[in-house]
């Protein structure tokens, strides 16, 4: 049976689709058959793959909004090595409301995924950076979530209610649900403030927190726009090598299982670690975090 990773985090901009992408990527190539499923209406893990997504017939919202539609007929098979994709464009973003009167609406993309489960060793779902119906669908259908974090001034913004949103699908839809665990994305080793992020997520989340780390890298940034996977565009370059770390560790990755109880005591954490690191402890050594953060061409305006 193959393992469901749903790739989650409310917060946009976190490198959440790029980790989507490339993870998927780099477990196919290393002769893992891997399933991509695109829940975000954005459909930018569809574009990041090369596809047109206006010129796409069916898609994931056919899937969920449509009884007769299952999901072979909207898989793009072997898209690239050991790769297929269920692609998704705008349109998903009407099932949002469309589901809304179906009968287990949490629990179509589980079901529908039943008859495909057996025929791959992964599928990695990319949600929209928000808890609503769609990844609540993702969420009932995986056995772990990964959260891609990134090394920025927010960057436990929001993680406090994703985790209790978690704690909540465990004690109701899905209890084998299980946080697989943090990524770091968009690492700058020449800021503090980078470094400061991965020590405070460490304090609330230690034993979930993946070795490895993704660094901001251009290359990166291009290959989306070029429709290939880091993999591909820039096989040599630090960001490839970075994922294809994450897809080893991924790939043996033991599971940490967090329950409702759990996730609020961890929100509560990253609250005292927020008040504590960001606000009232050092305001002088606050303020030199940022202000190093943005670049060399700021100054201090007080």
């Amino acid at each position: 049976m193959g393992r469901v990773i749903a790739i989650a985090n409310q917060k946009g901009g976190v490198g959440k689709t790029t980790t989507a992408i490339n993870l998927a990527s780099c477990i196919a190539d290393k002769n893992k058959s891997v399933l991509a499923i695109d829940m975000d209406p954005q459909g930018n893990m569809t574009s990041g793959f090369g596809i047109d997504k206006n010129e796409l017939e069916n898609t994931t919202y056919d899937l969920l909004v449509d009884d007769e539609f299952q999901v072979e007929d909207c898989i793009i098979k072997n898209l690239f090595k050991q790769l297929s994709i269920l692609p998704a464009n705008r349109n998903l973003a009407g099932a949002e409301i469309e589901l809304l009167t179906e009968k287990d609406m949490q629990q179509i993309l589980r079901n529908k995924l039943e008859d495909v489960i057996d025929d791959y060793d992964f599928i990695i779902i990319d949600c929209p950076p928000a808890l609503g119906i769609l990844t609540v669908n993702a969420m009932t259908a995986a056995d772990t979530v990964i959260v891609p974090i990134q090394c920025e001034f927010f960057a436990l913004d929001g993680l406090t209610q994703l985790i209790y949103t978690i704690g909540l699908i465990q004690k109701s839809l899905n209890p084998d649900l299980t946080i697989e665990g943090v990524v770091f994305t968009m690492y700058d080793a020449r800021t503090n403030l980078s470094l400061q992020v991965v020590e405070n997520v460490k304090d609330c989340l230690d034993q979930n927190i993946y070795k490895t780390i993704i660094p901001r890298n251009v290359k990166l940034a291009e290959a989306p726009s070029h429709g290939l996977p880091i993999n591909f565009y820039a096989p040599k370059s630090s960001g490839a090598e970075s994922y294809n770390q994450l897809a080893d560790e991924g790939i043996n990755h033991s599971e940490v299982t967090y329950d409702g109880k759990e996730a609020k005591c961890i929100g509560k954490r990253i609250e005292c670690i927020n008040s504590r690191d960001w606000t009232s402890a050092a305001p002088e050594k606050t303020q030199k975090i940022i202000f190093r953060s943005v670049g060399s061409g700021c100054h201090d305006l007080r």
